[in-house]
């Protein structure tokens, strides 16, 4: 009778402290979308022109880039659990504020703060999930990490809905007196001392403890959460993975090519091509972008809720198949579907029409069929993204990297996305005044180079236990083509 490897089922209680390392990923969404109902409150607060608020909307990424470079190293020296309690502490400090800032700038200020807290959780939940997950479960409990993002998307949009209606309107006072848009950001104070309370109670990563020395509470971690039977075997497995007598750097990244390993390289493509073909510009502008449409501020904001609830779904939907199809031929169908819906969002804003108001701005408005078309192709990106690119690359980042070098390999490809993600921000408002059907047809190109790097260089991962990740591409690629039986 062949028995069933114990690593390969769900439990409890692992699934439970997944959730909870989640939480940082729901931070990550509700903090960098709930800029988004108070896009337009801020630049007539606070009188910005295109550029200015392009860099408001995305000076919270520049926060991201610096948390997520950082948190490797600081993960390794401290250990996964102290990274996210001080990154829970960075989100409630932007939260307050955020929503009691005094001018433009002093809001950057505090978004960039809160962007540390991002990027910190951005590095550290996919890193400790893949760490504390059994090898056969892996995709699926990695794949929390973007069902948390696009939860906090969803619940970020859901409350700037609220209080622009309760409000009567984002720029409209409210409770004491202040701005509905004041309190989408002070919202985010609630979820943040909630991720602070479940990370005191989480276990540290097993594979940290081993580095550390810690054996017996490795042991422990592993029978417990992971449901490692022979868990001294499991551990002479993660130590032969392991330099213990050399403490990890960002000098243990460096390769052959162009300064770094192959594989790190893979990792940084991955996350530059998850933010270039454009998706953050839907979370980020879309109750703006719905308004250019032809919706009112309210409906507007109705249907970003809805494009959330969307990319909910589909993200569940992923979490389902993952394990099942494998991250590669989802990656390949994700680049394929984005790459059609945004060119078919290109040609529909090829139709609008430009209007100047007496202030100088410029506005882009779709009429008859085209408005529906563009709609219906935004949702459709959105699908395709959320149920391969968007859980998917994280999924693989948490796991294609050797244990010695995941947490600093990680945070640089992290690091490496923010820095995308701010760059497509920063661009879109500039890019929107010259044409929307521009920037929707580079973002389509993106996708389709997405396509072709994926085809030619990532290599699957499903099944695979963390101690057999090695540096090379090649060997990686040759090794899943021929997989050994075990």
């Amino acid at each position: 009778m062949v028995t069933k490897d114990p690593t390969s089922r769900l439990n409890a209680r692992v699934i439970g402290i997944c959730i909870a390392a989640a939480l940082g990923g729901f931070l990550f969404g509700f903090d960098t979308s709930v800029i988004n109902g108070a896009v337009d409150a801020l630049s007539e607060h606070f009188s910005l022109g295109a550029g200015l608020t392009g860099f408001a909307v995305s000076s919270a990424l520049l926060g991201c880039a610096v948390g997520a470079w950082f948190a490797g190293p600081v993960a390794n020296r401290l250990g996964r659990v102290p990274v996210m309690l001080l990154a829970s502490v960075l989100f409630l400090v932007s939260a307050i504020g955020s929503g009691l800032a005094f001018g433009v700038w002093d809001l950057i200020v505090w978004r960039v703060i809160g962007g540390l807290g991002v990027g910190a959780a951005s590095v550290i939940a996919p890193a400790y999930i893949a760490e504390v997950s059994p090898a056969g479960v892996r995709g699926r409990l990695g794949s929390l990490q973007q069902l948390a993002i696009v939860t906090g998307i969803f619940v970020a949009l859901l409350s700037d809905a609220m209080f622009a209606n309760l409000a009567g309107g984002a720029a409209e006072p409210f409770w004491w007196g202040l701005e509905a848009w004041r309190w989408m950001f002070m919202a985010e104070a609630v979820p943040a001392a909630l991720y602070g309370i479940f990370a005191f109670r989480l276990p540290e990563s097993p594979r940290f403890l081993v580095g550390r020395g810690k054996l017996d509470q490795a042991a422990q971690v592993l029978y417990d959460f992971t449901g490692v039977e022979q868990v001294n075997l499991k551990i002479q497995e993660i130590k032969n993975t392991l330099d213990s007598e050399k403490r990890e750097s960002l000098r243990d990244l460096a390769g052959s090519l162009m300064g770094l390993k192959p594989i790190v390289w893979v990792g940084i493509a991955l996350s530059v091509f998850q933010q270039f073909v454009g998706i953050n510009v839907i979370f980020y502008y879309s109750t703006t972008l719905w308004r250019s449409v032809g919706f009112e501020e309210s409906d507007a904001l109705t249907v970003s809720v809805i494009t959330s609830v969307t990319n909910i779904v589909v993200t569940i939907i992923a979490i389902l198949l993952v394990d099942r199809v494998g991250r590669r031929p989802m990656l390949l169908v994700g680049s394929l579907g984005m790459t059609f819906s945004l060119a078919l969002m290109a040609v529909s804003f090829s139709f609008a029409v430009t209007t100047t108001a007496p202030d100088g701005t410029t506005s882009a408005e779709l009429g008859g069929p085209w408005a529906t078309v563009a709609l219906v192709a935004a949702n459709a990106f959105v699908v395709f993204f959320g149920a391969t690119w968007g859980p998917l690359v994280w999924v693989l980042l948490g796991e294609m990297f050797p244990n010695r070098i995941r947490a600093g390999a990680l945070a640089v490809a992290a690091a490496a996305q923010w820095a995308a993600n701010f760059t497509v921000s920063t661009t879109f408002p500039m890019l929107a005044d010259v044409g929307l059907s521009l920037a929707y047809g580079l973002y389509a190109a993106m996708a389709a180079l997405s396509f072709v790097f994926v085809w030619r260089f990532v290599a699957e991962t499903k099944g695979r236990e963390l101690e057999e990740m090695t540096d090379s591409v090649n060997a990686r690629r040759s090794r899943t083509r021929s997989p050994s039986r075990r």
